[in-house]
């Protein structure tokens, strides 16, 4: 449990943010000797929260007696920084899927070792275009129709998808292969992770998706729901229909577990090694679990009941090494699935 811990963040941008600290635990302080730089990594859909976190703690520090502390952060996606992360380049990798067996056995390779702590729930969004006025829902089918590798050069108009649609040409906009969001979506929607239509608009940066379809009146694509909440002015969500009805995403429809297949939780993986050598690195994530719940809302996603948040926090003070999941994006996972004891090496 953190107390007496104040930050000062001065945040420039992601590519790297400065970090101040007075790192003052419970028990005492810490030794500058023992702070060192505390390297990031991961998944641009978690990159809200982040950047929340570091926001919070500026506020709530600007009086603070501080040790300046380096915080280097890329969003590589979650495959990359997964590279990184294995290869024990970074402390810290934010993944919007859990680590695929490719990457338990790099970790396992290196020596690495990991707690895995999830932080919230998503809800990968389809958007349209606000003048697109033909589409307000779609099932799994027709965007596995739409997205699959058949579809590649094939399926180019929207009548293609329903005949009572216009003819206009189909553009899309998704995620790149380093993305955990493209291999959810494409275990979820098209069968096989990692399966996918190449002939779209591919971007590791949200923002440039959510761009595209806004200036597009043919666009459709995909990404976190917290940046269709930030934007949701100028989107339109799209419902999707699993067989069992017509679902929009939101937080009441994750929540009740209606928002399926495209509900899916959020991650940081923790060096545990780095955190017990460096002091820093354990406080800064400590500190990221308790501001977790409030954070997470204000960033657009669905936050975890506190019973999660406790259980994340034990283990990470407990270095309680391992994954619950199987090695790769896992569909439909709940919150009592988040909660089990991890698989150990």
């Amino acid at each position: 449990m953190i107390t007496n811990i104040k930050q000062i963040f001065k945040v420039r941008n992601w590519g790297m943010a400065i970090v101040s600290l007075s790192l003052l635990s419970a028990c005492g302080t810490v030794r500058e000797s023992a702070i060192e730089p505390i390297k990031l990594d991961g998944s641009s859909t978690v990159y809200p929260i982040t950047e929340g976190i570091l926001e919070t703690y500026k506020k709530e520090a600007k009086k603070a007696s501080i040790k300046e502390l380096t915080i280097e952060g890329e969003f590589s996606g979650t495959g990359g920084g997964f590279n990184k992360f294995c290869a024990g380049e970074t402390d810290v990798n934010a993944a919007s899927r859990p680590i695929s067996a490719e990457e338990i056995k790099a970790c396992g390779d290196n020596e690495i070792r990991y707690v895995e702590l999830p932080i919230a729930f998503d809800a990968i969004t389809i958007v349209v275009n606000p003048n697109n006025n033909w589409v307000e829902n779609l099932t799994v089918q027709q965007l596995q129709q739409i997205w699959e590798p058949a579809a590649e050069n094939q399926i180019k108009k929207w009548n293609q998808i329903d005949p009572t649609y216009p003819s206009n040409p189909l553009t899309l906009y998704g995620p790149d292969e380093l993305s955990g969001t493209y291999d959810y979506f494409t275990k979820a929607i098209v069968g096989k992770t990692g399966k996918s239509r190449q002939d779209y608009v591919k971007s590791e940066d949200d923002e440039v998706l959510v761009t595209g379809v806004m200036q597009d009146p043919n666009a459709i694509g995909y990404f976190g729901y917290g940046y269709y909440q930030q934007h949701k002015e100028h989107l339109k969500a799209v419902a999707v229909n699993n067989g069992n009805g017509e679902v929009i995403p939101s937080r009441e429809t994750v929540e009740n577990e209606q928002y399926k297949p495209l509900s899916r939780p959020l991650f940081l993986y923790v060096n545990a090694k780095r955190a017990q050598e460096n002091p820093a690195l354990e406080i800064f994530v400590e500190y990221y679990l308790d501001k977790a719940p409030e954070v997470v809302v204000e960033a657009g996603y669905i936050p975890l009941p506190p019973d999660a948040y406790h259980v994340a926090k034990v283990n990470l003070q407990q270095f309680d090494v391992g994954t619950v999941f199987e090695g790769g994006p896992q569909i439909d996972i709940s919150i009592s699935d988040l909660m089990r004891k991890p698989a150990k090496f």
